[in-house]
């Protein structure tokens, strides 16, 4: 019999429609395991794609083997830019782009063969599920948590949007490379901050990768230091900073603002405000990111000085990009002796720089800026202090004073949450010149989204719903008289910060989540998905859990129990992209070689949390191992268990389910490999395998290649599927080898192996040592023997 891949996968993705593997019995555990849903672009997916989903689909069909009914759900995260920005190129609705392109990435996630729950898929375009997202901004909106605020923010001139700062990338757009500039726009605003605390301490008890966890407590940001008051010299005005130095404060030189800080142009003298001017508005056209990192300092003076108020020293003030508003006061005290911008800057500008801590309590020449502790010098009453005692004694002295005090500070920036684009969830407020902003009755959700001909971005800053005056007009839902609705629509993550939520009970429409498929599935299990979205997806995710806990929807605080992030498949060293040309479909593929083979290679590139170069060769590997496979079990003729059969098949079990609650997919596939040449060359000395050892294999085989797995558990005699077994379990006792394979040396060097049992007496192990060696000691005196148990055996003659 040969192994036709094709028909047998065939075979049984019908099987399995007509018998599903994953059902729902009483006496069955809950596992939710769920993969980052896609947004359905028009290129489809890549093998880079599969990698993930196939991972998660083997630790679910694991689950299912441990007895577990498991909810592997799948859906699409349809609005937003990506997706109106492929209409537009295409020149084609939204909504008919998407549909097409849903249809294509669901049959391509079909021949990947995972056991989807297909009967629970969502759509976050489906007005039946954005009336939940709107529902979720309504419940914000009636806490406080969402407000209205004109402010500036990153504006691509090309995609005509609003952008935040996670779509910039080296102050280009991250969906079309336009440069990015600066606009001040109204815009909903989310209140995350407001969780920034409980964010930051709940990471603690979180089955997450550590690199995760630190990067959102670097994106949250927390320090700890000192608010200040400055007052400005010949005005009645003072500028607030905040520093987490503030034991540095004596060497305070100069001041920085941020360009947007709201008195650049009321602090800038005459004579230097056309200069200020111009630096505000270029500085406006640069992304905060490109802010931060550019090494080369500018700035304008703008002719004030402010003064320290520990030592009255005048300090200029000036205006640098390098500052930015929406970090702690938008202003700076610069200390250029202890800060490496600072100094930088001070260098550039040939501003005073005063040394206040010293390694060895002198004061010394500085060819760089001094950052690490030391002893307090120049700084008053506390020269001779530790740099650390200062840190905390300066902020005392401070509140004492009146001239400042001991504050927390946060990197964490409230959200902001409105795009002006039509392909978005619209947001369900009115404005009503008689009683202000108000939220439409919940009876009345969802607010859909329109449908029109024309939804390109207007270029004044408004989204395209603004033309739409029989939408737009409506009556207020609390006075009853004229009113406009809300025409900024929502960002792509509003639908992806709690679709979790909604895989148990899709149809539901009465409530977001019923209590009892709470208690069930929620929270998830394991959520697999790529480290790209670290940072901003799950911290809206934790936010949007934390606010729904809070108003006793749910009754947990975090949506995600354990976190895995797979790594990125690579071609040519590069991520696979269609503009540099080294996408690698699955579809000629799995044409090829059959979706187990493809399954299998997926996971055997290299470590799954790591970056793996695809190389098209590799695959032939795998497809060679599974025609192994199939003809060590085709082809087996059933023996009676022998202590060796036996001592395979538990180490095998061991050693896989091992590998397996590690994570190291790739090495259970190399196992796989390892064990079964082991298996066929003993078939060949016994003249077959027992029977229990083959389904073990197979059983073991299956998460990862279910097809195969199948049509073999079928072929040794078996009735139902092999995903109604359960896992092999394993006995360590049995594990243990009879006989083991040692060394013989004569005077130090190889003579040959020898095998001998465990327990075996000296002499006999001697008198085999001797028979393997005799070429070597023939003519020869011996002179001791040493005998290593179970590693060696060295013979010592002249």
């Amino acid at each position: 019999m040969q192994y036709n891949a094709q028909a047998i996968e065939q075979k049984w993705r019908k099987r399995w429609e007509e018998n599903p593997i994953n059902e729902d019995t009483e006496d069955k555990k809950h596992y939710y395991c769920l993969d980052m849903f896609p947004y359905p672009s028009g290129n489809g997916l890549h093998v880079g794609h599969w990698r993930g989903y196939v991972l998660s689909d083997v630790w679910s069909r694991y689950q299912i083997l441990h007895g577990y009914h498991v909810l592997h759900p799948m859906g699409w995260d349809a609005f937003g830019l990506p997706a109106e920005n492929y209409a537009i190129q295409k020149k084609v609705h939204p909504a008919t782009a998407t549909a097409e392109n849903v249809a294509n990435f669901k049959r391509q996630l079909q021949e990947i063969s995972a056991v989807y729950d297909w009967d629970k898929e969502i759509n976050t375009t489906d007005p039946n599920y954005y009336k939940w997202t709107q529902w979720i901004f309504l419940k914000m909106f009636e806490n406080g948590l969402a407000y209205e605020k004109e402010m500036p923010i990153n504006w691509c001139p090309s995609c005509k949007t609003g952008l935040a700062n996670e779509e910039v990338k080296d102050g280009e757009c991250d969906r079309c490379g336009s440069t990015v500039t600066k606009k001040n726009l109204r815009q909903w605003m989310l209140k995350i901050t407001a969780y920034a605390e409980r964010l930051l301490n709940d990471l603690e008890g979180l089955e997450w990768p550590e690199k995760v966890k630190k990067m959102q407590a670097d994106w949250i940001g927390k320090s700890y230091g000192a608010e200040i008051d400055f007052n400005v010299e010949g005005m009645d005005k003072s500028i607030k900073v905040f520093t987490t130095r503030p034991d540095t404060l004596y060497g305070a030189s100069f001041m920085v603002l941020a360009p947007e800080h709201a008195d650049v142009l009321e602090l800038a003298t005459d004579e230097q405000k056309a200069e200020v001017e111009k630096y505000v508005f270029d500085a406006s056209t640069k992304s905060s990111v490109d802010r931060m990192t550019d090494k080369e300092k500018t700035g304008v003076f703008l002719g004030r000085y402010a003064v320290n108020p520990l030592n009255g020293n005048k300090l200029p003030i000036w205006i640098s990009d390098y500052v930015l508003a929406d970090y702690g006061t938008g202003a700076i005290m610069c200390v250029p002796a202890h800060d490496e911008r600072d100094f930088a800057f001070a260098k550039k500008f040939e501003l005073p720089i005063i040394q206040v801590i010293s390694k060895t309590g002198e004061e010394e020449t500085l060819e760089e800026a001094y950052t690490e502790e030391g002893i307090m010098i120049n700084s008053g009453d506390f020269n001779g202090m530790k740099s650390s005692e200062a840190k905390v004694k300066i902020p005392d002295y401070l509140e004492s004073k009146n001239i400042g005090k001991k504050t927390t500070n946060y990197k964490l920036r409230d959200w902001v949450f409105s795009r002006q684009r039509y392909w978005g969830e619209p947001i369900p407020v009115v404005h009503c010149d008689c009683c202000g902003v108000v939220g439409v009755k919940e009876e009345d959700l969802p607010v859909r989204l329109p449908d029109v001909e024309s939804y390109e971005p207007t270029g004044t800053g408004e989204s395209p719903l603004a033309g739409i005056e029989e939408w737009v007009n409506t009556t207020c839902p609390k006075c009853g008289g004229p009113a406009k609705r809300e025409t900024n629509t929502m960002p792509q993550w509003a639908g992806s910060s709690w679709y979790f939520l909604r895989y148990p009970n899709p149809n539901n429409d009465k409530e977001l989540i019923s209590k009892e498929d709470m208690k069930k599935w929620v929270p998830v299990d394991m959520y697999v998905g790529g480290i790209e979205h670290a940072v901003l997806h799950l911290l809206y995710a934790r936010f949007y859990t934390k606010f729904l806990n809070d108003i006793g929807v749910v009754d947990f605080a975090e949506p995600f129990k354990r976190l895995f992030n797979q790594g990125m498949v690579t071609k040519d060293g590069a991520k696979m992209s269609k503009s540099k040309g080294n996408v690698v479909s699955p579809d000629e593929l799995v044409e090829k070689y059959g979706c187990d083979s493809l399954r299998m290679y997926e996971l055997f590139i290299g470590p799954p949390e790591l970056d793996s170069e695809w190389d098209d060769r590799g695959i032939e590997g795998v497809y060679r191992f599974l025609n192994k496979v199939w003809k060590l079990v085709s082809e087996n003729k059933e023996v009676e268990a022998t202590k060796e059969m036996e001592r395979i098949r538990h180490k095998m079990v061991y050693d896989i389910t091992l590998r397996m609650e590690s994570f190291n997919l790739n090495t259970v596939v190399s196992g796989f490999m390892q064990y079964t040449n082991s298996l066929v060359d003993l078939q060949k000395q016994a003249g077959g395998i027992d029977h229990e050892t083959i389904k073990t294999l197979i059983v073991l085989l299956a998460p990862f290649v279910p097809h195969i797995s199948e049509e073999l558990w079928e072929m040794v005699g078996e009735t139902d599927s092999v995903f109604k077994q359960s896992w092999p379990t394993y006995d360590e006792s049995k594990m243990v080898e009879d006989e083991i394979e040692i060394a013989v040396q004569v005077s130090g060097k190889m003579a040959g192996k020898i095998k001998v049992g465990v327990d075996e007496a000296e002499e006999s192990v001697l008198a085999k040592a001797h028979e393997v060696a005799a070429a070597r000691l023939e003519g020869k005196q011996i002179v001791k023997e040493i005998y290593v148990k179970g590693r060696i055996v060295n013979i010592v003659a002249k």
